[in-house]
């Protein structure tokens, strides 16, 4: 656990760095995902990084809704071995694998879907839970979403049909962090409770109250994985802090899609120790 812990340090150190090296990305989504992605990745999925495939047959399934996130995905990725740590250094560059929404057509191991047009992550999620049940594959499908994406209508188509046909190997956790591109997500569009949403809608719900706590967002996604195979698809309502882990970032839309400055950048890794090495 601790050198998960310590994995969440330099993750974030990924992310800063990446932003900042071409001025551009989304640092403030990314840094309040990486205990989410650090603790699927680390401890909760079962998959074969060396030996990607796109059908993934036998092994546990992501999909990233909310693509603009991609530099805490790229960045745990490499440091599960999908691919080399420093191809980081390629992010949002002309020809990269790591484009700034991920996408498929480079081949990149570990993507499975082109993503960031916000809303068909679950879609797509629930094609390949049905698609494992088809073929008497055991394993689970997990998904991430941004709060402010479930504005989007055809999330509710999904989750509608998702309930409808007892896509109970399907996990969706939702970001819940109150923020979005323009501002706060009750300023911008009101949702109130997003667990009595997916509940009325037939889900099984649960919340992660700490999903900047590694312990909790491992302990609540075994929960999840315990509530599969019952009848009904898992929503997990996990509640983290924009731009999480560096301080000047934190509560705030305003580090949605903004790169640190230089000085920026230094306090940011001087709030997050090296601890494998970086790129």
């Amino acid at each position: 656990m601790n050198d998960l812990k310590g994995l969440c340090s330099q993750v974030r150190r990924d992310i800063v760095r990446m932003v900042h090296a071409v001025n551009s990305g989304h640092p403030g989504g990314s840094l309040g995902c990486t205990e989410y992605f650090v603790a699927l990745y680390g401890d909760i999925m079962k998959y074969d990084a060396k030996n990607f495939t796109m059908d993934g047959v036998g092994e546990d399934l992501f999909f990233l809704s909310n693509g603009h996130i991609s530099p805490v995905y790229y960045s745990t990725l490499a440091r599960m071995d999908f691919f080399p740590v420093e191809e980081l250094n390629t992010f949002r560059k002309i020809d990269s694998r790591l484009q700034g929404h991920p996408t498929t057509h480079e081949g990149l191991p570990g993507i499975r879907i082109a993503s960031g047009s916000l809303g068909q992550g679950m879609s797509v999620a629930i094609g390949a839970a049905e698609a494992k049940k088809l073929n008497n594959d055991d394993r689970t499908v997990f998904s991430l979403h941004g709060d402010g994406e479930l504005q989007e209508g055809q999330i509710w188509e999904a989750a509608m049909y998702a309930a409808g046909n007892k896509v109970d190997n399907l996990i969706c956790t939702i970001d819940a962090n109150g923020q979005q591109i323009d501002g706060s997500t009750d300023d911008v569009l009101p949702m109130g409770s997003i667990g009595a949403k997916f509940e009325a809608f037939g889900w099984d719900v649960m919340t992660i109250e700490k999903g900047n706590d590694l312990d909790s967002v491992i302990a609540g996604l075994n929960e999840a994985k315990s509530r599969t195979g019952k009848g009904k698809p898992v929503c997990v309502v996990m509640k983290t802090e924009m731009g999480a882990g560096v301080d000047f970032m934190m509560g705030t839309h305003k580090w949605h899609g903004v790169a640190p400055n230089d000085e920026q950048l230094a306090e940011a890794l001087a709030q997050n120790p090296e601890t494998l090495s970086d790129y």
